[in-house]
């Protein structure tokens, strides 16, 4: 049995991850600060087979609250920071004081690093620690206070504890538009407009809490390993997406999560990537290629490679399929070959603009040539198939997994 420790567990993504992660076997220790909401999810949960999950109400912004957390607390194979809030008061930011804006950036910024300390001695060896940020810590969202500047702290936070700790997996999670309280309560106050914010978005849609709990379920298992140091950003596309002119909305719905993959893999040699993902006849199938051809190329050709992987995709699928290219290392050796590389990869965001109103996604995973691709299996899992319907446009940098990682 393996456990985990979810902060912000009673609402929104949190309590869909709760709910996914119990119903997989694991033992929750789920934190928040609503005593009522976190007891009726607690009651609603299956329980696991040899221990009870256990709750805790704590209001991580005080910092004595959150240090009481390694008490009574079971050793841990993962830790979710997924506790945040916006901010309400609708002021200019230079108009806000520190202590206006001293509990957003105590919740946001301060509480996962003390969450982390506090938990530090139960982590197991080889523990994935995930903290959930926002695509506004990747682009600045005025009008929400620190919200922005907190959360591009936190991914900063979280890339220097990957490297600090190199014997766990720290990885952030980035979430664009998701259908929360929280963003149902910015679209009541009229602070957020959903039809400006489809606009940016290549796919035409906002997320579902349930897509964010399938990215930190996998970003929480071993196979999450490759990606440690790395931001996951699950935003339907909108952070490559820099055009003037509003994308069509999404004219299909997103099949369910748990759809299984008919998976066709190209430009193969017979390697152990073919076992990524086994081929399932079963109706309805979700539609994904796996192409190694990029990987073949050297820098001078990999732009073409890409290009000619994509026409093959576009040739075959109409609408709500994955297209996932791997990529050699971004070293191109000569100065003169490195915009070809930079270009491969603006261009798999070019296609997930064009191509995202028909739910057709591309994503590349940039691969080391001495890493054994089996350890990369569960990762091409996830982007390749149905969980990830909102992952597109998106180039992963992947490296050899740690020591312990994988077990």
């Amino acid at each position: 049995m393996q456990t985990v420790l979810i902060t912000g567990a009673a609402s929104g993504i949190g309590l869909e991850a709760a709910r996914l992660f119990a119903g997989a076997g694991w033992q929750c220790v789920l934190v928040d600060h609503n005593e009522g909401a976190l007891h009726q999810l607690g009651q609603s949960l299956p329980s696991p087979a040899s221990a009870a999950h256990v709750l805790r109400t704590i209001d991580l912004t005080e910092p004595e609250q959150v240090a009481s957390l390694g008490d009574g607390t079971p050793a841990l194979d993962a830790l979710i920071n997924n506790a945040g809030m916006s901010d309400a008061s609708n002021l200019p930011l230079a108009d806000q004081g520190p202590a206006q804006m001293g509990r957003l950036l105590a919740l946001n910024l301060a509480a996962p690093a003390a969450v982390v300390d506090a938990c530090a001695a139960l982590l197991k060896p080889g523990a994935r620690i995930v903290n959930v940020s926002s695509g506004a810590g990747l682009h600045a969202i005025p009008w929400r206070g620190a919200y922005s500047p907190s959360k591009a702290g936190l991914i900063a936070q979280t890339r220097a504890l990957a490297q600090a700790r190199p014997d766990w997996c720290v990885t952030v999670l980035a979430p664009g538009f998701v259908r929360t309280e929280l963003v149902d309560g910015l679209i009541q106050a009229g602070r957020l407009k959903p039809e400006g914010a489809l606009g940016k978005i290549p796919l035409g849609r906002m997320a579902a809490p349930e897509e964010m709990a399938q990215a930190l379920h996998f970003l929480a298992s071993p196979g999450a390993a490759p990606l440690s140091g790395q931001i996951l950003a699950l935003n339907g596309g909108s952070s490559v997406y820099g055009g003037s002119q509003p994308l069509p909305p999404a004219t299909l719905q997103p099949l369910p999560l748990d759809t299984p993959v008919q998976l066709e893999v190209c430009g193969g040699d017979g390697t152990p990537w073919e076992g990524a993902l086994p081929s399932s006849a079963a109706q309805p199938r979700y539609a994904a290629c796996l192409d190694l051809s990029p990987l073949q190329r050297e820098a001078a050709g990999l732009l073409q490679a890409v290009h000619a992987a994509a026409a093959r995709f576009a040739a075959r699928h109409a609408q709500q399929a994955s297209l996932t290219l791997l990529l050699p290392p971004h070293d191109p050796g000569r100065w003169q070959d490195a915009g070809d590389g930079a270009a491969a990869r603006m261009l798999v965001s070019t296609l997930a603009c064009e191509w995202g109103s028909r739910a057709l996604r591309i994503n590349a995973l940039e691969v080391p040539a001495a890493i054994d691709p089996s350890s990369l299996h569960p990762l091409l899992r996830y982007v390749c198939g149905s969980a990830a319907q909102y992952l597109t446009g998106q180039t992963l940098v992947c490296s050899a997994a740690a020591p312990g990682a994988l077990r």
